[in-house]
């Protein structure tokens, strides 16, 4: 097959090996930075870059596509708008006329929004024609707006500029108005300061692509509506707040600016840029902050969300403000023993724990720790970090399991999400980063999502994957269930669950046999495509269809799609790797890539979307037992030996136990200690019991978070922490961006710095440790790590975010990798045939369903942030279950009703709610609801590779709950 469309990749960085002897790259490769918009076009042959028109009698340029009004903008004049948002992705609609302006020779005013200048054109901003009309238009706006003394927001867009052109009184009657809508937890509506702009539709038809907010009616019964005319609370929006940041006029507000009369009340006395807390995508966030609390998060224009926020993005930053942050250090009482089922109020957590002093606290702490190691040895100590914290904290985290504790017994929770994911980009292409960012959707022809569900778990991104398919890009959906992402897509295969391998093989077979591969490609930048050739013979389509469930013609069609397509990228999520067999799922997905070219070029790659802020960062920063930081093995002596100069000591050549291993270990008697820091294993371990009885057994526990969180029951010490919002520090997304996320307020009571108690945890355990600030961990850690070359923490200060790798100091990074080969010994990508393997523990008569774990949109990991935020809570508050119709009918279960869930290792009883994209004889249910822990059930079966639990596989039983009670 011809390589045009995949000519060779560049390399992984500056000095990447190209394959095949290191030939010169072809000339028209495309690097793509974070500073350069993926697809943008100039140069000869695509018209004139710049027009020369006039502008109220001064000569100016308009660059292309530019129109007037972003020309007078750049040109320092200001024109009235308010329909029209200079926000990114925003499009000009015209329909306010407040920015008219007078073309000479023009009979009509035009609309500078839209309007693009041609060569020799008179543009007068603010002629007298053009002014009355811009007065005239605002004067008719007035007349419909509540009195500014006693409206709901005096500070908005709209009055600033009636303020401006002089026009705040009107002489015309207003328009009768409608009620306002109170009936969403967030938000209110108060459309009798609507003036139509329009903001609001484009801010969720074709931004966030929600589609919930339209115009219905005629005439002046015209209004904006949400869905069918529903009262917002009641209607299908999903809270990402776009409406509210681009409404200019006060119509849809923020709930906590308001008072009980719909008038604002509440003001900013600062603002703050820093960054979300939450999923991967690393958004950008201005927090507004009064009287040392937050009130409100809007979305910046950061390099990964372009102003957008999620539900949890924008209302889900008061979980730092509840009353049951831990303020003071906590001891347990003496006599209080340690049960697995034991239950600590966090609002009164005296019945086990008294306060003490810091100096008392760490003393315990450490003293604890150091007994352990000298009395069992170094290996019976073990330590979790957190994805949630920052790089630096992951990386003295490490450092101290390493140097103070003496082992490599330190994990998080990339074990539990995307570790077999990172295991198979390893071995294939000696890297576990994304090869393309999310963005890159833009520029792709086909887009596969597959075992993810982005509208929930990484919305911010989805939008953008829900742009593209909008643009005419082909949206393939793969997954067990349906979901939101499914109705923006071209096909669904909605295969069966844990048959992922057969699938993908099919799709295999039928690009190598119908010769629809980059012969190219595949001679010059991979290797082990003969084995894969000769092994997938078997996996024909007609043989694999019965086994996924999807026809033979589909997976067809669906192969030849991605591989004839210019530029096709992969998403997957933890519907891939939360198997046994997760690791040969990613190794299916790899080798789809390269035997078909589609890695290494605009719109093509390879991306895993990370679930935490920081997973990707902490994992590059060494919370893994098997790596040190940047992913060099523990093993390796050549490379052990520049962190042992460093950090002055010698480290222990021998990998560490991943976090199910470590549990294990417990229950065996090789594991007496822990320091566990802002993780809740408690909550996120697969089959619970086992976890919380492992805990229950260590001799001392230290626990470091914010709450007193289900792990927490069973500490020796607990530690107030900071929370995200309280520190400074470095944070590295899905996408390998580095950004830098500040201090918005300060930590409340006596808590402090995560990296402060690390560090005096440290030094009572003998490391001689003064470090400064984030700043010169930092600073440490670009010394150890390549990926960091060419970013030093003053750049992060001076440019917020930077993209690794980076190739020069005054260089934006480089968005695309692998675009010369990979940085493997041979310079080649390694192609790993997948056998099919089934589930663990397939369903019997006794355990007839599939269960599956996930998350919902409103809550995150274990629920200790998001279950205590108001808005968040309010919106999702009691545990449920989602079940098919059809199953709830065969169980005489109505929505609402409690139902058990019983698997070999535990039961539960909770809500069911119904969901016709739950397939028959499946059960989904989140695991944030620590009052229905979903990983009481889940089997602890592992990958043999990742180490990874199968969460999203495992037999259950369900019934109606009193049915199980009355047999009792």
């Amino acid at each position: 097959m011809s390589n045009e469309k995949s000519p060779p990749p560049q390399g992984y960085g500056h000095d990447a090996k190209g394959a095949a002897g290191g030939k010169n790259v072809p000339d028209g490769r495309v690097t793509v930075s974070h500073s350069e918009p993926i697809g943008q076009v100039g140069g000869a042959g695509h018209g004139p870059q710049t027009i020369a028109f006039e502008l109220d009698g001064q000569q100016v340029e308009a660059g292309a596509g530019e129109t007037i009004w972003q020309v007078a903008r750049r040109q320092g004049r200001e024109i009235p708008h308010l329909c029209y948002s200079p926000a990114p992705d925003y499009r000009p609609d015209g329909n306010c006329r407040a920015c008219m302006v007078e073309i000479e020779g023009e009979r009509v005013l035009a609309a500078s929004c839209k309007r693009t200048p041609s060569v020799g054109m008179k543009v007068k901003t603010e002629s007298a024609r053009a002014v009355a009309a811009q007065k005239m238009v605002m004067e008719l706006l007035v007349a419909d707006q509540p009195a500014r003394e006693t409206c709901h927001d005096p500070d908005s867009k709209f009055w600033h500029w009636a303020e401006k052109v002089e026009v705040t009184e009107s002489r015309f009657p207003a328009a009768e108005r409608w009620q306002g809508d109170a009936s969403h937890p967030a938000m209110r509506v108060n459309l009798d300061a609507c003036i139509q702009c329009g903001l609001c539709v484009r801010a969720c038809r074709e931004v966030q692509v929600n589609d919930v907010i339209g115009m219905a009616y005629r005439n002046h019964d015209s209004k904006i509506v949400f869905d069918f005319d529903d009262p917002m609370g009641e209607s299908t929006c999903v809270a990402c707040g776009e409406c509210v940041q681009a409404c200019p006029t006060g119509a849809l507000m923020p709930s906590v600016m308001l008072d009980e009369n719909q008038t604002r009340v509440t003001y900013p006395d600062k603002k703050v840029d820093s960054l979300c807390p939450y999923c991967g995508v690393g958004c950008q966030v201005t927090y507004q902050v009064k009287d040392e609390k937050v009130i409100y998060a809007e979305g910046r224009d950061g390099p990964a969300n372009h102003n957008r926020l999620c539900v949890k993005g924008r209302f889900g930053f008061d979980y730092i403000h509840h009353p049951n942050r831990l303020t003071k250090p906590l001891v347990r009482l003496p006599g209080v023993k340690k049960d697995p089922n034991d239950q600590v109020d966090p609002a009164n957590p005296f019945t086990h724990f008294r306060e003490a002093s810091w100096e008392e606290a760490l003393d315990i702490a450490a003293r604890g720790l150091v007994k352990v190691r000298d009395e069992k040895g170094p290996k019976a100590l073990a330590g979790f970090g957190s994805a949630k914290g920052s790089n630096e904290e992951a990386y003295l985290f490490q450092k101290l399991v390493r140097t103070g504790f003496g082992s490599n017994n330190v994990d998080h929770c990339t074990r539990l999400c995307h570790a077999s994911s990172v295991a198979a980009l390893f071995e294939g292409l000696s890297s576990g980063a994304v090869s393309a960012p999310f963005a890159a959707a833009a520029d792709a022809e086909v887009i596969w999502v597959i075992g993810a569900n982005p509208t929930v778990n990484h919305p911010v991104a989805a939008t953008f994957i829900k742009n593209a398919a909008k643009r005419g890009a082909k949206l393939i959906v793969m997954d067990p269930r349906r979901q939101t992402l499914s109705r923006h897509a071209t096909t669904h295969l909605q295969f069966k669950p844990g048959s992922d391998v057969a699938m993908l093989n099919a799709m295999i077979n039928t690009i190598i046999t119908e010769g629809l591969t980059d012969e190219q490609y595949i001679a010059g930048y991979t290797e082990g495509y003969d084995e894969l050739k000769a092994k997938i013979t078997e996996f024909t389509p007609e043989r694999m269809s019965p086994i996924c469930g999807i026809p033979a013609e589909t997976i067809r069609e669906v192969a030849r799609m991605y591989a004839r397509a210019k530029s096709s990228i992969i998403f997957w999520g933890m519907g891939i790797s939360q198997h046994v067999h997760g690791t040969d799922n990613a190794r299916c997905l790899i080798a789809l890539a390269l035997i078909t070219g589609q890695v290494g070029r605009p719109g093509t790659g390879l991306h895993p979307l990370r679930g935490q802020n920081n997973v990707q960062g902490a994992s590059d920063a060494g919370l893994i037992p098997m790596f040190l930081p940047d992913y060099q093995p523990v093993g390796r002596d050549d490379l052990r030996g520049a962190f042992e100069e460093l950090w002055g000591q010698k480290l222990d050549p021998e990998r560490g136990l991943t976090v199910v291993e470590i549990m294990n270990a417990i229950h065996a008697g090789q594991i007496n200690g822990m320091y566990v820091e802002g993780e809740n294993p408690a909550m996120s371990d697969p089959d619970l019991q086992h976890a919380r009885q492992a805990l229950a057994m260590l001799d001392h526990l230290v626990v470091q978070d914010l709450f007193v969180t289900e792990t927490a029951f069973h500490a020796d010490v607990i530690l107030p922490a900071s929370a995200f919002a309280e520190k400074s520090g470095s944070f590295t997304n899905t996408d390998r961006r580095v950004q830098l996320a500040r201090e918005v307020v300060k930590p409340p009571g006596d808590a402090r710095q995560d990296l402060w108690i690390i560090q005096e945890i440290g030094k009572r355990m003998g490391l001689p440790w003064d470090y400064s600030g984030p700043g010169e961990v930092f600073t440490e850690m670009a010394e150890l790590m390549p990926s960091l070359k060419n970013i030093t923490w003053e750049r992060l200060v001076r440019e917020g975010a930077v993209t690794y790798p980076v190739d020069d100091p005054d260089k934006p990074g480089n968005e695309i990798i692998f675009t010369t080969g990979f940085p493997t010994e041979s310079g080649r990508g390694k192609i790993v045939p997948a056998k099919v393997i089934p589930p663990d523990e397939l369903p019997d008569d006794e355990y007839p369903m599939v269960l599956s774990t996930g998350r919902v949109l409103e809550h995150w990991h274990t629920g200790s942030m998001t279950r205590r935020s108001h808005v968040l809570d309010q919106i999702e508050p009691e545990a449920v279950a989602f079940m098919s119709p059809k199953d709830m009918r065969r169980l005489k279960v109505w929505p609402g009703d409690f139902i058990r869930l019983e698997t070999r290792r535990g039961a539960v009883e909770l809500k069911v709610r119904s969901d016709r994209d739950v397939p028959e004889n499946m059960v989904f249910m989140p695991f944030c609801y620590a009052e229905a822990a979903a990983n009481l059930l889940t089997n602890p079966a592992l990958d043999p590779f990742g180490k990874i639990p199968e969460f999203k596989f495992c037999a259950v039983r369900a019934e109606k709950a009193e049915l199980r009670s009355a047999a009792e």
